[in-house]
């Protein structure tokens, strides 16, 4: 397990650019939202002063409404598509004057970041106060979200693009496209340059993302308006899951910190008011499991993914929905054959095993549910859980995604996406230590 570490502590030094890591080489060469977050933690075990300088670089791309874009486009590369030039943040009004990015974001896993630094810091009293240096332009993240995307104050906030649930192109957004017709875009993707077709996105998915943000750019990027007129507009559990782990990771750095009554009220009530509003309208009793509610046609989208387990994370189900939750995932996910937990239900025809989030395994996700599970108490799953993320690892080096089918792993060809990618480095070594 020494060898498997020093590998990954090799993968994070090689994707570290001065003042913020990449995921991976070629593929994705900028800095991206939720990532930065999660390859954090993984220096945090070995190079704090990496993992404060990840943070800081990419809460210094902060728009001045508190808003934190998913990606931040510190170099000029023509590598990735679509970049500054189509995304033009600068068309909303706050938006950084400092740094180009786009003007969607990703799942806010800062806040859960932080506490986790300050889990595995050595030096507390010097991580606490890094943490009191950035802790309130997090707090004024969580403020744009509920302030901005919750329009029927619920508790509840809404992505508008697939982008910005992190799991890109999941099976669930095909009930969404059916509903739309966007316009055939004429561009060059980079993306399959580097990696095989046949694991990526289509051309036409990619005429539906362009199109969403097409008509955020025509708007300025103004939430009332996209709130308004987006043709996507979804409550994901796992985004929404995130966030309120988040606000009690703010909870309880804040009452250590001292001082901050005012906020620590104001997130108990977020808090309050997230977790009865996911609890009611995003779980389905009939499915056992969280689900997406698409705001845009007032419907659940009934399908189960890795996203459906993500609320045992911010332990927001019940004993007994934890319990029945569980039942699922051994039922459609647990089989022998497989590997824990593939991103979209395998007894679905929509699975896909090799294709981005329309099954394979994803760390990140992995991660997140052993944890989860850990916390609720189900420590023989969350031990199948660790065991089985290392072992793909073990057998196929960092790869962004995994094969879930085991057979696939003999031959050390189950990784597909980027390879040495960061936070499936960043995660392991959290996972090794724990």
């Amino acid at each position: 397990m020494k060898d498997l570490q020093n590998n990954a502590i090799k993968v994070l030094n090689n994707n570290w650019k001065d003042k913020f890591s990449i995921p991976c080489e070629k593929l994705y060469p900028f800095q991206w939202f939720w990532d930065s977050g999660l390859i954090a933690i993984g220096f945090a075990h070995f190079d704090m002063p990496k993992a404060e300088k990840e943070i800081e670089t990419l809460l210094d791309a902060q728009w001045s409404n508190g808003f934190i874009p998913h990606i931040i486009f510190h170099t000029e590369s023509d590598s990735y598509f679509p970049g500054p030039d189509f995304h033009r943040s600068d068309l909303h009004p706050q938006s950084s004057k400092k740094y180009k990015s786009t003007g969607m974001t990703q799942p806010p896993v800062t806040g859960f970041v932080l506490q986790d630094l300050y889990r595995i810091s050595k030096d507390k009293k010097a991580t606490l106060k890094f943490i009191e240096s950035v802790i309130d332009k997090v707090y004024k993240n969580h403020e744009y979200f509920y302030s901005q995307r919750d329009p029927k104050n619920e508790g509840l906030v809404y992505i508008y693009h697939n982008w910005e649930s992190g799991t890109d192109n999941s099976p669930i957004w095909d009930d969404i496209w059916d509903t739309m017709n966007p316009p055939e875009y004429t561009f060059e993707r980079r993306d399959t340059t580097h990696v095989d077709a046949a694991q990526r996105p289509s051309k036409r998915e990619y005429d539906h993302y362009l199109h969403i943000i097409e008509i955020a750019k025509q708007n300025n990027y103004n939430d009332q308006k996209i709130a308004e007129l987006s043709p996507f507009l979804v409550q994901d559990p796992l985004f929404n899951a995130v966030l309120l782990k988040s606000n009690q990771s703010l909870i309880d750095l804040y009452s250590i910190i001292g001082n901050n009554e005012d906020k620590i009220k104001q997130l108990q009530k977020w808090q309050k008011k997230g977790t009865e509003s996911i609890n009611s309208k995003l779980y389905d009793s009939e499915l056992g499991v969280y689900v997406h509610y698409d705001l845009r046609n007032e419907k659940l989208l009934k399908h189960v993914s890795s996203s459906s387990f993500s609320p045992l994370f911010a332990n927001l189900p019940s004993k007994d929905v934890a319990n029945k939750m569980v039942d699922v995932m051994m039922e459609k996910f647990g089989n022998p054959d497989q590997y824990l937990c593939a991103s979209f239900d395998p007894t679905s025809e929509r699975f896909n095993p090799k294709k981005y989030w329309r099954g394979p395994v994803w760390v990140n996700l992995n991660w997140m549910l052993y944890h989860g599970l850990k916390q609720n108490g189900f420590n023989d799953l969350a031990k199948r859980m660790k065991k089985d993320t290392i072992e793909i690892i073990e057998k196929n080096g960092f790869y962004e995604y995994f094969d879930s089918r085991k057979e696939e792993h003999n031959n050390g060809k189950a990784g597909y996406g980027g390879h040495n990618f960061s936070w499936s480095a960043a995660l392991l070594i959290d996972l090794l230590n724990d």
